[in-house]
């Protein structure tokens, strides 16, 4: 085994999701630092950060999560520290992001040396933890089913959230307008950004995007759900695309998890059944998953066309906050407020 520092000193600290919990109700454990194996890596996190996925998690929401207990965490972004045989050596003492799903709220991981991604240097950990799943999830969207053009116009919900202010960056990184809702609290920064903003609490959104677009948007990005997606439909030009990836607008429901889903996978076999040339997708990061090879190659390859574009300047870090691992339940907090744009991040 490859390793670069020794860390008989060090312990493993994780915060565990017990069950359906306040944010107080999260366990921060102890323990030793877990060896890798034949084709592993170890990573010491230098950031993590909290998705809307964490937050339907302590809710028992998420689509798939799995049985209780289990470490939270959708992706972070460390310094590989030790390898495994079979490990290029070359990767000692590299930053790399690595998307997890589960276990990235940790000081240490173990995962495949195959799953990690560089981070280019002069990008550091926590401005690089803000477009890991975020950069993705935007990119594969925009690029990869909506095929975006430049002098298209396109809305995007929930314009200043994690996902939602990457995905308005890259968009007029590419020469897209866009129109974003938020509430007016983040309207000057969507604005600084090259966003037009709609307040979604005080003006009709439907209106005012028709208002704005009279002949329809090219492109819906709707994290909300439940009607608000009825009415992305329907604010689609002729052969535009409405891309569905959450179910935000039911995250206090109680009652199946897998159901808000399923309504939206019906509506979108019955939208591109319609001869009117617009096309619905419900995005899952994960979809391919099982074919890995070919689905780590991918995410690389977006990945790191991601950092290309915050190496430009193009893309900004929007970081909502910066707290250590320990405060986990205060980070959770601040990201579930509504009040801030952007991502909170956890760092050791």
């Amino acid at each position: 085994m490859y390793q670069r520092q020794n860390h008989g000193t060090e312990q493993l600290t994780q915060v565990v999701l017990p069950g359906k919990v306040e944010p107080d109700g999260l366990h921060l454990t102890r323990g030793a630092i877990p060896v890798p194996g034949s084709g592993e890596v170890l990573v010491a996190m230098e950031a993590t950060g909290i998705s809307f996925a964490e937050q339907q998690m302590r809710r028992g929401r998420y689509y798939d999560q799995p049985p209780f207990p289990f470490v939270p965490g959708y992706d972070l972004v460390g310094t590989v520290v030790s390898a495994g045989a079979g490990v290029e050596p070359a990767l000692l003492g590299r930053r790399v992001a690595v998307l997890t799903k589960i276990g990235g709220w940790a000081s240490h991981l173990v995962v495949g040396a195959a799953k990690v991604v560089e981070v280019p240097d002069g990008i550091s950990a926590v401005d690089a933890e803000t477009v890991v799943v975020n950069g993705v999830t935007a990119w594969q969207m925009l690029h990869g089913k909506a095929k975006i053009r430049a002098g298209q116009t396109i809305l995007v919900h929930g314009a200043n959230g994690g996902v939602g202010s990457t995905l308005v960056q890259l968009a007029r990184a590419a020469g897209v307008h866009v129109i974003g809702t938020a509430s007016a609290r983040h309207h000057a920064v969507l604005r600084a950004l090259g966003v037009e903003p709609v307040d979604y609490r005080s003006e009709d959104v439907p209106s005012r995007v028709r208002e704005l677009a009279p002949g329809g948007v090219d492109a819906v990005f709707d994290h909300v759900g439940g009607r608000s997606v009825v009415d992305s439909w329907g604010l689609l030009a002729k052969g535009g695309t409405l891309v569905s990836y959450g179910t935000a607008s039911t995250k206090e429901d109680s009652g199946s998890k897998q159901l808000p889903v399923l309504k939206i996978l019906a509506r979108v076999l019955l939208w591109n059944a319609l001869p009117n040339g617009r096309h619905a997708y419900f995005y899952n990061l994960w979809a391919g998953v099982k074919h890995e090879a070919a689905y780590y190659a991918r995410l690389r390859e977006d990945l790191t066309s991601v950092f290309g574009v915050m190496r430009s300047g193009d893309l900004t870090a929007q970081v909502a906050g910066v707290l250590p691992l320990t405060r986990v339940a205060d980070a959770l907090r601040l990201a579930e407020s509504g009040t801030v744009t952007g991502k909170v991040v956890l760092i050791p």
